[in-house]
């Protein structure tokens, strides 16, 4: 699957991707056009998508006091999963967007502006990654099956939204945090309350953390019209940080709670330790806030793999107890 390419930028890398990443350096040639198509040279969006299925299965697992070897397979499955879908529907976003990354500084070197891939052939490639991840999905539970197949809805509305609404990153976070639903009901095969709470937290957790990085892209967006939280919020941007860090926090702990109420007093104290790292993390977070730092803005984005990575030992430690 190659194409004669047009002419793209320099040696065909992507502008915001990270220097000597594994697919410049390692990957075969004629794949880099499409691997920089899924961002697997920009791993944060991988790590985003897959941190709520790692909640969702962690609170799962100290709701019902039990594990085992299938949720080694849903951990393995959601993680291959992720890498898959967050590849077709950033392919999707790509195509989507083919008349408007041209016209941005960050955006213009992806492989479809660039003329590395054509539009035919990224059509063909989202088609390839969400087969292959719905092999994976068909080995979950039946309710864990119907909510991956539900969430394509939102994967495909996506890169609309900044065409009709100014909230694009609220319909990001939708799409982004299915995974705490269907990593649930990958353990349990229902859902509830709980999954729904924490679903929320993590939608909260997106206003976060693309506000940030939509702001790289506030002067470009407002030449073409492309709407976004960061030019609504402008001057108050940092107000609705701290809004969307107290919202997070807040209903992650009672998410924690709802799973943890039937557990001992310690595990529960050391599973709401979870929230309350993620909570100083986002703080530092917002502390560093320059919204006219764009290598700064990347790197407190990025800084969300580890935030969201923070509840993990925690909730391991509850569950041990």
């Amino acid at each position: 699957m190659t194409d004669q390419a047009q002419t793209p930028e320099a040696d065909g890398t992507v502008a915001d991707a990270i220097p000597d990443n594994w697919v410049d350096r390692f990957a075969p040639r004629f794949t880099r056009p499409y691997l920089r198509l899924s961002r697997a040279d920009r791993p944060i969006g991988t790590w985003l998508l897959y941190l709520p299925c790692l909640w969702g299965l962690s609170l799962a697992m100290l709701a019902t006091s039990r594990g085992g070897t299938h949720d080694i397979w849903t951990l393995v499955g959601c993680g291959l999963g992720a890498f898959l879908m967050r590849g077709a529907g950033c392919t999707w976003n790509d195509i989507s967007d083919r008349n408007i990354d041209g016209s941005v500084a960050r955006t213009r070197s992806r492989p479809i502006p660039s003329g590395q891939v054509s539009v035919r052939n990224a059509l063909i490639w989202m088609i390839v990654q969400s087969l292959l991840a719905l092999v994976i999905l068909i080995s979950f539970y039946d309710t864990a099956i119907l909510l991956g197949i539900i969430a394509l809805l939102p994967v495909a509305i996506y890169p609309f939204a900044k065409r009709f609404t100014w909230w694009p990153q609220l319909f990001l976070g939708i799409a982004f945090n299915w995974g705490a639903l269907l990593a649930w009901a990958a353990h349990t095969n229902q859902i509830g309350p709980t999954p729904i709470v924490l679903y929320m937290s993590g939608i909260a957790w997106t206003l976060f953390y693309d506000t940030i990085y939509a702001h790289q892209d506030t002067d470009d967006d407002a030449l073409i019209g492309v709407k976004s939280t960061a030019r609504l919020f402008g001057e108050d941007t940092r107000k609705w940080l701290r809004l969307f860090l107290t919202i997070t926090v807040v209903l992650f702990g009672v998410a924690v709670v709802m799973a943890s109420h039937e557990r001992s007093i310690l595990s529960l104290v050391l599973a709401i330790g979870g929230p309350w790292a993620m909570g100083w993390h986002m703080t530092w977070q917002l502390a560093r806030f320059d919204p006219d730092n764009n290598d700064g803005l990347l790197r407190l984005f990025r800084s969300n793999r580890n935030a969201g990575m923070l509840p993990l030992p925690f909730f391991a430690l509850a569950l041990l107890v």
